[in-house]
């Protein structure tokens, strides 16, 4: 494993939380963000102290590389932060669409841009993209977009970025996150060939491998149990 930070954007609960306590328990120190500098600060202390916390909205562009000022040697940066933008076009909200679009348009992009002298030639980016891509839903056409572009996105950096490697994961449907975890899935359990979704820890684990395998660059990969092929 790579020397340098590893920067957790989004890793204050959920998939990117335990992404963080994954490299803890490596012996990294882990910079975790959140919308909130109060709450990441909270979440940083609870971890340990190897891990700290940064405050910044990837909505809101110009906040992030004031934020990021301060970080130096950066190894592993994965852009996890999600947004759940069910926004039926027919009840069109353009604030909401605009906010889910700049995050990750805008905000992954600015991430790395403000972090690029702490990245090295060795350094490695993921960015969580979703299957919504794939699997659209009435209400999903933003998140469905911008987890499109996600696709592209990490093609480009790629290739304008070099050797600095980018690679996209997209997980299906995680069922013990919290979203997820009260929801009846019997449904989608029995349209995956596994019999069986995809957990946290399987989309660490996914996560992991795309950030530490030195050949792989410009994939996207699903974590869903094959859910795609049903």
């Amino acid at each position: 494993m790579s020397d340098g930070a590893v920067v957790v954007v989004g890793g204050t609960r959920g998939m990117g939380n335990a992404l963080a306590r994954h490299y803890l328990n490596a012996g990294k120190d882990v910079y975790i963000t959140g919308r909130d500098l109060d709450r990441a600060t909270e979440v940083a202390a609870e971890l340990g102290d190897r891990a700290t916390g940064i405050g910044f909205d990837l909505a809101k562009p110009d906040t992030i590389g004031p934020a990021l000022a301060d970080v130096r040697s950066v190894s592993r940066l994965a852009l996890v932060a999600i947004d759940r933008d069910v926004n039926p076009v027919r009840e069109f909200d353009i604030e909401s669409a605009t906010n889910t679009i700049l995050m990750k348009m805008v905000g992954y992009v600015e991430t790395i841009h403000a972090l690029l002298p702490s990245l090295s030639d060795d350094s490695s980016v993921v960015l969580f993209g979703g299957l919504a891509k794939e699997r659209p839903y009435p209400g999903s056409t933003t998140i469905t977009t911008v987890n499109g572009g996600v696709t592209s996105l990490i093609r480009t950096l790629a290739v304008e970025l070099a050797p600095i490697r980018f690679n996209a994961i997209h997980p299906g449907i995680v069922g013990d996150t919290e979203y997820w975890e009260s929801k009846p899935l019997d449904g989608f359990i029995s349209r995956t060939p596994t019999g069986k979704l995809a957990t946290t820890a399987d989309v660490v684990d996914a996560t992991v491998f795309l950030l530490e395998n030195q050949s792989v660059n410009g994939v996207n990969l699903f974590v869903d149990g094959g859910w795609m092929l049903m």
